[in-house]
C-alpha cells in the first residue's frame, strides 16, 4: 500500500531542497523560468506544493546542476552480503 503522507513529504522536501539550491546559486525565481524553459506558475507551485511534471523538475535539476542524480534513480541494489540476497527474495 501506499503510504501517501511519506510521498507528500518527500515531494516537500525536494521542493525545500530546490529551493535552497535556487537561493543559494542566487537565481531568482524568474531568472529560473528562463533558463529552465519552465514557466514561472510552475516553479512557485512547484516550490510551494512540491507539485511538478518530471520533465520541469528535470529542466530544474539541469539549470541547478543535479540532472546527474537523476541517473541514479532506480539502478539495481548492491548488495553487502549473500544474506541481503537471500531476504530481498
Amino acid at each position: 500500500m501506499v503510504n501517501i503522507a511519506n510521498i507528500l513529504s518527500i515531494k516537500q522536501g525536494i521542493s525545500q531542497r530546490v529551493r535552497a539550491r535556487r537561493r543559494e546559486a542566487g537565481i531568482s525565481q524568474s531568472k529560473m523560468a528562463q533558463r529552465s524553459s519552465v514557466s514561472l506558475g510552475s516553479i512557485k507551485r512547484f516550490e510551494g506544493s512540491g507539485e511538478i511534471s518530471l520533465a520541469s523538475l528535470l529542466r530544474i535539476a539541469a539549470v541547478l546542476g543535479y540532472e546527474n542524480d537523476f541517473c541514479k534513480l532506480f539502478e539495481r541494489k548492491n548488495y553487502q552480503s549473500i544474506d541481503e540476497i537471500i531476504n530481498a527474495k
